[in-house]
């Protein structure tokens, strides 16, 4: 299975901010939208990823001040981004090594989707329901 096939099912939008929002905006929206991240792209161009991690590290270290600042002071600027003909199993591991829960992904220079940890659990158990179902029903022919 690839991230393709996760993006069609679960769609392909993508939440989004610039570089200046400030961050008061951005908690708002994590909660307005119940998502995790958001990435922050100028124009058409991914930055940084912003999530709620970074939010609660940055808290800790400079205080409720920060909230007043921009998007871009917080934001993690190392990006690690996948393809759309990446495997799950790619991107789980992935995700395990780099411990991070939020994977954009990108074809052909343009950010298509972004992949969440909970999109992939979700993958997996419906496949193993599927495998489940089918297990059940070749034993009731046999």
């Amino acid at each position: 299975m690839t991230v393709r096939s996760i993006l069609d099912t679960k769609g392909h939008q993508i939440m989004s901010v610039e570089p200046d929002a400030k961050m008061t905006a951005v908690v708002k929206l994590l909660g307005e939208k119940k998502i995790g991240a958001v990435l922050v792209m100028n124009q058409s161009r991914l930055e940084g990823i912003l999530s709620e991690r970074d939010i609660v590290r940055v808290l800790g270290e400079r205080g409720a001040g920060v909230l007043e600042e921009p998007v871009s002071s917080v934001m993690t600027r190392k990006v690690v981004t996948c393809k759309d003909t990446d495997t799950v199993a790619e991107i789980m591991e992935m995700m395990t090594t780099g411990k991070f829960r939020h994977l954009p992904v990108i074809d052909n220079g343009k950010v298509v989707g972004l992949i969440s940890i909970g999109d992939i659990v979700k993958w997996r158990v419906r496949e193993y329901e599927t495998e489940q179902e089918a297990l059940r029903d070749y034993i009731k022919t046999a």
